[in-house]
């Protein structure tokens, strides 16, 4: 009787990009930025990826809509891997994101009303001189508040 053999699928590059929801580049350069190891041609001249490349890339494109840079994603898979590592540290790093994230909301808020005051200031109508957008845009120092 024949024990059970694990048969490992392998993709190829088009194939990983197609299941993982992304272009062949955005592979390449996930590649070069080491968030995922370049496998080495098996065999034939392509080169063969494991399936764990298609999660691999699902989590980076993740976390990418949650706010993280390319470099935080890679803290995170660093701290993925560890078996040392905590909840805590990814906590941690997660909670910056978030007030990082805040802040943003906080400067799109005093642009949206800085705007919309330039927005209700501008008649649409006359000779572009004296426009109030282009005037507070040409004034070094715009008061968003």
């Amino acid at each position: 009787m024949k024990g059970k053999e694990t048969v490992m699928t392998k993709f190829t590059i088009g194939k990983v990009a197609a299941a993982a929801g992304v272009g062949v580049e955005t592979i390449r350069f996930y590649e070069r930025r080491g968030l995922i190891a370049q496998p080495t041609p098996i065999k034939t001249s392509f080169r063969e990826y494991p399936e764990s490349a298609v999660n691999r890339i699902r989590f980076i494109k993740r976390a990418q809509e949650l706010g993280f840079t390319l470099s935080e994603v890679a803290e995170l898979l660093a701290l993925s891997e560890q078996s040392a590592a905590s909840r805590k540290s990814v906590r941690e790093l997660a909670a910056k994101k978030l007030l990082l994230i805040r802040e943003k909301l906080e400067d799109l808020r005093h642009m949206e009303a800085t705007l919309s005051k330039l927005v209700d200031d501008c008649s649409g109508q006359g000779p572009l001189h004296g426009c109030p957008i282009i005037e507070a845009i040409t004034d070094t120092q715009i008061h968003c508040n």
